[in-house]
């Protein structure tokens, strides 16, 4: 009898201790989908504005329809998980540094790199916003070659670093023209000639989406603003996309040195600021005219 008793006692003190730490358990399991990370990626959008999402404590900075800033926030993506290709159809070595590939043909001719890439986009902005006119680079010699010289059927004979314009060939306003006269700036032109030609930020709190991340050498490297928020402190953030050499997909970069705010960068002048697989010594920033 007494036996019975005791295992009576027993049960019924296991039973109020289950109960004490069931709603324990349920709280841990609270707290700890509370401290899991939102995810900023979404894979199934396929803009750059849609596919990454806004850190807590932050908004987009406003700007207006048909600028350059909103062509760029809104450039198309392909599906993700697509691959960086090469040039020549082949898959780049190292596919774990982007999130996204942008919506860019790779030419077969290699010569679409890291600057070129960017040429061509703001080249194509200005082509869709009737601003043909506006488009014109910079050989690494310092010579001006426009788009609209080059339509008229001017031709650049370069000898060394001397370079003369002759008109050549007849007046072509067409758009296969104009990817011909965009693989002679690719030809000649670089992140030397980006970064000798175009406006310098002096102040990381003035970029803005457009402004690009550069070491103007041979080699260089560059890559581009695509995105940009801000808190009410003024602190902002930036989603940044590169071509690269070989001539392969242009993609939009991961933050491989800080996943608490990945793919988003803080950004600063003079700064080590790695991205992907190149790592920018003391970065410098420009903006195109």
């Amino acid at each position: 009898m007494k036996n019975i008793i005791r295992v009576s006692i027993v049960l019924v003190l296991l039973g109020v201790v289950f109960m004490q730490f069931k709603p324990v358990k349920k709280t841990i399991n609270t707290f700890a989908s509370a401290l899991k990370k939102p995810s900023l990626i979404n894979r199934d959008s396929l803009t750059i504005k849609s596919r990454v999402n806004i850190p807590y404590g932050y908004k987009r900075v406003h700007y207006p329809k048909g600028s350059f800033q909103e062509y760029l926030r809104n450039y198309q993506l392909k599906p993700f998980g697509t691959k960086i290709i090469n040039y020549d159809n082949t898959a780049y070595f190292w596919q774990g540094g982007h999130i996204g590939v942008l919506e860019i043909p790779v030419p077969k001719n290699g010569l679409q790199q890291c600057a070129d890439a960017l040429i061509r986009i703001r080249s194509e902005y200005l082509w869709e916003q009737n601003r043909q006119y506006e488009i014109g680079f910079n050989f690494t010699s310092g010579h001006y070659c426009s788009w609209s010289k080059y339509a008229d059927g001017y031709r650049p004979k370069v000898q060394g670093n001397k370079v003369s314009f002759h008109k050549t060939a007849s007046k072509n306003n067409s758009k296969a023209n104009f990817y011909k006269y965009l693989n002679l700036i690719y030809m000649y032109s670089g992140t030397l000639s980006l970064y000798n030609e175009l406006p310098k930020i002096t102040d990381a709190t003035n970029l803005k989406i457009g402004d690009m991340l550069i070491k103007g050498g041979s080699p260089g490297h560059i890559v581009m603003i695509c995105d940009e928020v801000i808190n009410n402190k003024g602190e902002k953030l930036f989603l940044l996309f590169q071509g690269n050499t070989p001539a392969q997909s242009v993609h939009l970069v991961k933050n491989l040195e800080n996943s608490n705010i990945s793919p988003w960068y803080y950004l600063e002048n003079d700064a080590i600021i790695p991205v992907s697989n190149y790592t920018f010594g003391s970065s410098k920033f420009v903006r195109f005219k």
